[in-house]
């Protein structure tokens, strides 16, 4: 009776620290999304305070494409204004902003005046090593979502995710694809 009594508490005791690791696990992951979520926004903050001195910049040292500018700052306008979660909406517009931005930098190719300017040169150069960063944190952004999406869904965790709050994340990826992956064409 007390050898029965015994192997009941010690498999009581093992599922208690394996319900007690799903779970920390879980919340584990949860917390690196949210960290992932808020590095992009970081960095989507540098880029939307970078932007209008870009755009100063290329205004002051050229007669410059002004619908390039335009679509600029309305993508600029459009990215800030939806929000800080992850969603399509979000994604959506930080697409239609690097889009934006590709194309300026493109046209500025065009303009020797414009690049000869170490304040444009400066400019472009922290706004793609910003983009260089915005990319990283997306990275490891859908690297956390893929894990906890992953774990979420294996046996144990499938058992207590709701118990964590668990719900399966969206990823940061391009709103189309086919659009996003074309290289820029500057016409004049």
């Amino acid at each position: 009776m007390q050898l029965g009594l015994i192997i009941v508490l010690i498999i009581v005791v093992v599922l208690m620290f394996l319900v007690i690791g799903v779970y920390n696990r879980l919340i584990k992951f949860k917390v690196q999304v949210q960290e992932g979520a808020s590095d992009i926004d970081i960095q989507l903050k540098r880029r939307y305070d970078l932007i209008p001195n870009l755009i100063e910049t290329v205004k002051g040292s050229a007669k410059f494409e002004q619908e390039t500018l335009q679509q600029v700052i309305n993508a600029r306008q459009q990215a800030m204004s939806v929000g800080s979660e992850i969603t399509a909406e979000k994604v959506a517009a930080e697409n239609q902003l690097s889009g934006a931005l590709r194309q300026l930098f493109a046209l500025s190719e065009a303009y020797p005046d414009l690049k000869s300017n170490q304040n444009y040169l400066q400019l472009q150069n922290e706004l793609t090593n910003t983009e260089d960063r915005i990319l990283a944190s997306r990275r490891f952004y859908n690297s956390v979502v893929s894990d906890y999406n992953s774990y979420q869904i294996q046996f144990p965790a499938v058992l207590f995710r709701s118990m964590a709050g668990a719900k399966e994340e969206k990823f940061f990826e391009l709103e189309n694809p086919e659009v996003e992956r074309k290289n820029v064409q500057v016409k004049f």
